[in-house]
């Protein structure tokens, strides 16, 4: 039986067991088992090759390189290039990885930071392989998509250039996890080529399923030597980045143009008779450092207390450097910083607060809006999806709300997909608070809300369907440190408070004649089987067949009597949305509205009501003693909706219309 956590699962080929979006519940990526694969190899005496990312020039990409070089690129694996090569050799350091000709080095900053942070990094390199035994020529590494966790098979032939790395390199020569990590991001995003230039803050969420927030250097906010020493504290993955349209020019302090470095440590130190704040920053080069105070060899150092001096300082040229903040806010454009739940904003925090987080997957839809083309906020708010969150922790000093949206790209289309997407901070009545709107894969911004009831409506700027994640974290009062809220890192998305809208499109192809359209027959059967499967909504009763044929009447644009999938999504919806005001006005958790609530609820919804007509709804759609179950209350809400909206649409006809809105809406619902 398919429910509305599984209905995604569904569509994306993955078992549905287990906690969703876990690591025990991982989707394959290709539909490619590793354990299968292996032992399968194993059994015959081959080694794995990889059809579906081989060896050829269409996994690196056309544009990567001139044509007469990819002519000559060859693939080798690492038993033919050495007797005794190991995955990991003394653990996984930064220091193993030094960037190749692919100027992937936002993902190579995210990598170095993910090795500092072992509960990440197991996460995304499996134990259960190397080359010593059950060695078969196949690997898998595990990265966080689009809510779930993907495991990414592949061979073992990585691509060479004149005998050359042609990706990146160890500085081991026998250890081969970055490489081999590298070949499986590169799966992940269709080849080698689209990992030529992208964003550190899209690779640190890849590696950890986190939220990341990025912060501009140039208009640094005023407590960014707070955040870094709270990210650093609570061992969050940071990077940074510079501008420059040249890339990869090496100014003469040190710094390269266009580039992407991990910050590997911020701390305060006395020097000379200040405290002194400085940034630790590693270079994916794996060489090349910034040569201006604090650096390496530089007369700071000799105004440090010994023992402290003895603690941070290493001279090598490895890439890796110090400098002061105010030269780190010069040097650099942007701070990404990524955790599971936004620690990296929890100083000042005197009250040992924590985050909760409610997770969301949906789609949202032009035709949804008021008009067309329509993405302000009166347009967005209409019938796209809303989702309620509640505010009761406040102070005037720290930040206690985070929304983190991601649109899905199509596989190998990565930057030609994005659109600009963002989201509207409503209050209780509909009044837009705030906006923020970005050209970006995943949009997230922090803000300190006062105590009280708000809603979140993604959007974009583009006449274009687009399948979004939104995140919801708000800071809890009354958290502690045992409690379930707090996003486990192993886990990332076990979560009490979680929910997944699904996917329509699932649903309707397993309901659907054929796949075509569902009548009213399928619709009573998959609401009752796929709704009233929340213990909430089916205290209240199941769908009639009466109310699905009313339902279905009002979503047929074309009078045909059943619905296509376009139909059935405006559809989906509005139910997933109803879902969400029901449980919230539902506050004694009865499986039912009484008059108050249900007036509560309309006037959330953002639609007008009067006293009589609360009287005529109770009495067409609720029980005798007028309370209304779920089942009834869609079928009530669903009604007042459209018919606002037919009102609306024929006022704007002129003054021909001689009725208000809720003399018409008294009509309708009487009928």
């Amino acid at each position: 039986m398919l429910n509305l956590s599984s209905a995604l699962r569904l569509e994306q080929g993955m078992q549905t067991a287990g906690t969703t979006g876990g690591l025990q519940n991982l989707r394959k990526f290709n539909n490619q088992d590793f354990e299968h694969l292996r032992s399968l190899c194993l059994s015959q005496g081959l080694l794995f090759e990889d059809d579906t990312f081989p060896a050829d020039v269409s996994s690196i990409g056309p544009n990567l390189l001139p044509k007469d070089k990819l002519q000559h690129i060859v693939w080798k694996r690492p038993r033919e290039l050495l007797r005794n090569p190991f995955l990991i050799m003394d653990g996984v350091s930064r220091f193993d990885i030094i960037q190749g000709v692919i100027g992937d080095c936002w993902m190579l900053a995210a990598l170095g930071s993910l090795t500092m942070q072992k509960r990440f990094l197991e996460n995304v390199l499996p134990k259960d392989q190397g080359f010593q035994s059950d060695y078969a020529g196949i690997f898998h590494f595990r990265f966080w998509q689009f809510g779930d966790w993907v495991d990414v098979v592949i061979d073992d032939r990585l691509p060479f250039l004149n005998g050359n790395y042609l990706s990146v390199h160890p500085r081991t020569s026998n250890e081969f996890w970055p490489s081999l990590l590298e070949k499986a991001y590169a799966k992940l995003q269709g080849s080698y080529q689209n990992l030529h230039g992208g964003y550190i803050s899209d690779a640190l969420v890849d590696f950890t399923g986190g939220v990341q927030m990025q912060f501009s250097l140039k208009d640094p906010p005023p407590d960014l030597e707070d955040i870094l020493k709270a990210a650093s504290k609570s061992q969050c993955l940071m990077g940074c980045s510079t501008s420059g349209r040249m890339r990869n020019t090496v100014l003469r302090n040190g710094i390269v143009q266009g580039h992407a470095y991990t910050v590997t440590g911020a701390v305060k130190i006395q020097f000379k008779n200040h405290w002194e704040h400085i940034i630790r920053v590693w270079n994916p080069w794996g060489h090349g450092e910034w040569e201006g105070p604090w650096s390496d060899g530089s007369p700071e150092w000799d105004y440090v207390e010994p023992e402290v001096k003895e603690e941070l300082y290493r001279k090598k040229n490895d890439g890796e450097f110090w400098m002061s903040c105010k030269n780190f806010r010069e040097q650099f454009s942007w701070l990404c910083v990524c955790n599971c739940t936004p620690t990296f904003l929890d100083f000042g925090d005197q009250h040992h607060t924590g985050w909760s987080v409610d997770r969301h997957i949906n789609l949202w839809s032009p035709l949804l809006t008021t008009g067309r083309n329509d993405w302000s906020s009166a347009g967005a708010v209409s019938k796209n999806p809303q989702y309620f969150f509640k505010v009761t922790n406040y102070d005037p000093k720290s930040y206690n709300v985070v929304i983190s949206l991601i649109q899905r790209n199509a596989e190998g289309m990565q930057d030609a997909q994005k659109l600009k997407i963002g989201f509207f901070i409503t209050t209780e009545n509909s009044k837009v608070l705030k906006q923020y709107f970005s050209l970006a894969r995943d949009v997230s911004s922090c803000f300190n809300l006062s105590p009280g009831t708000y809603a979140v409506i993604p959007a974009t700027t583009e006449d274009r369907e687009f399948e979004f994640v939104l995140r919801i974290f708000v800071k809890n009062q009354d958290y502690n440190e045992n409690s379930n809220s707090q996003l486990n890192p192993v886990l990332p998305m076990d979560v009490p408070r979680q929910k997944q809208d699904g996917s329509y499109k699932a649903i309707f192809l397993k309901y659907a004649k054929q796949g075509s359209a569902i009548d009213a027959l399928q619709l009573q059967q998959l609401l009752n089987d796929v709704v009233l499967q929340d213990e909430m909504t089916s205290l209240g009763g199941e769908f009639s067949f009466d109310s699905c044929r009313a339902i279905l009447a009002l979503m047929d644009l074309s009078s045909n009597g059943q619905l296509t999938l376009q139909e059935f999504g405006s559809l989906w919806r509005s139910v997933i949305k109803y879902m969400d005001l029901f449980k919230r006005e539902d506050r004694n958790r009865s499986g039912f509205l009484d008059i108050s609530e249900l007036k509560s609820a309309i006037q959330t919804a953002g639609l007008p009501v009067s006293e009589q007509i609360l009287r005529l709804m109770a009495l067409r759609y609720g029980s005798v003693n007028r309370r209304m179950g779920f089942a009834d209350f869609v079928s009530c809400m669903l009604r007042l909706e459209t018919m606002t909206y037919a009102f609306q649409n024929l006022a704007k006809g002129g003054p021909q219309v001689l009725m208000t809105v809720m003399e018409w809406l008294t009509l309708v619902m009487y009928i």
